[in-house]
């Protein structure tokens, strides 16, 4: 079976955009704006041999605040810029219940089926506690990028805390040694 690297997209591959201390997605893909170690950090993760998945929560879709074709061309312009084997989105709010919607693991256990995917031989790198408790539930290492925005901790622990992806590249090639 295949190994991946599970990735959030805002404030993991772009920069979130912050408004009183909490990360939002930018709206279109004019507001994008890549991290700087993003392109040399999926680089060296695909040199591991690991598929590269953006795993990411959208509700603003379901709140009316952004198209699903602003979403979507977001994603097209990440999938010209780097590296990226799939992109998964759950479109839905909490109230919605839906299975997909982070913390819970419909999105990697999804795309584990559709990829052979080994789990247990994967990991799941985000910046906040809903990303790590995803992969955990999912039975994927968790990468916890920055402080979380002083959000409420993890159900568990991140297996790793750093500061970027590249850190975060850096720790999974370590252990896969």
């Amino acid at each position: 079976m295949r190994r991946a690297v599970f990735l959030d997209r805002d404030g993991v591959l772009n920069r979130a955009v912050l408004r009183g201390g909490k990360p939002y997605p930018p709206s279109s893909a004019a507001e994008v704006e890549l991290l700087p170690d993003a392109q040399s950090a999926l680089v060296s993760l695909r040199r591991l041999g690991f598929l590269l998945i953006v795993v990411t929560n959208q509700p603003d879709v379901a709140r009316g605040a952004v198209s699903r074709e602003s979403v979507e061309e977001i994603h097209r312009f990440l999938r010209e810029a780097l590296p990226l084997d799939d992109i998964r989105v759950c479109w839905h709010d909490d109230p919605d219940g839906c299975p997909c919607r982070k913390p819970l693991a419909g999105l990697l256990t999804d795309a584990a089926r559709d990829h052979g995917i080994d789990l247990a031989r994967s990991y799941m790198i985000g910046d906040r506690w809903r990303d790590i408790d995803a992969g955990h539930n999912a039975g994927c290492a968790g990468v916890l990028i920055g402080p979380g925005y002083g959000e409420r901790a993890p159900e568990r622990e991140p297996e790793a805390r750093v500061a970027t992806v590249t850190e975060a590249a850096r720790w999974i090639s370590q252990q896969e040694r």
